[in-house]
């Protein structure tokens, strides 16, 4: 039939490309290499066509979106569950890791400047001068 696209993609029948098909091995990869943290780029150096050749980003996307999406998701379950147990445990890193991160902890230091004896801070007013002298003093001094 005219103008009627065959499931390769081309005008006629089994004309043009076949379609990447990955196996369930692939999805599998595809994923385990997400929750790495590995970029899109090198996850597709992994994963091959029939051909043996790398499949492609636009490839990658569309035939691994799920596994994408959810590769890096499992694998920050996982490392909360793990660091949940240790804190649990009584691991005291873990336990101020975990406060840090979800319960809003901070570590502030805080400076509090006084003046002589704990005081307040006198402000004093001076020429450029008076100034200038007191600094040659100190630096002399040095």
């Amino acid at each position: 039939m005219a103008g009627m696209k065959g499931k390769s993609g081309g005008q006629r029948a089994g004309a043009g490309r076949t379609a990447f098909q990955p196996s369930e091995e692939q999805h599998e990869l595809v994923m385990q290499l997400a929750a790495f943290g590995l970029r899109y780029f090198d996850i597709c150096r992994f994963v091959k066509k029939a051909d043996g050749s790398a499949i492609s980003e636009p490839t990658l996307r569309k035939c691994f979106a799920e596994d994408l999406d959810t590769g890096k998701l499992k694998a920050n379950v996982r490392i909360a569950q793990s660091l949940y147990k240790k804190a649990i445990a009584g691991d005291t890193t873990s336990m101020i890791f975990w406060l840090k991160c979800q319960a809003g902890w901070k570590d502030a230091q805080r400076v509090e400047l006084t003046g002589n004896g704990g005081g307040p801070i006198e402000s004093v007013n001076m020429s450029t001068d008076e100034f200038q002298k007191i600094a040659a003093r100190i630096a002399a001094e040095v």
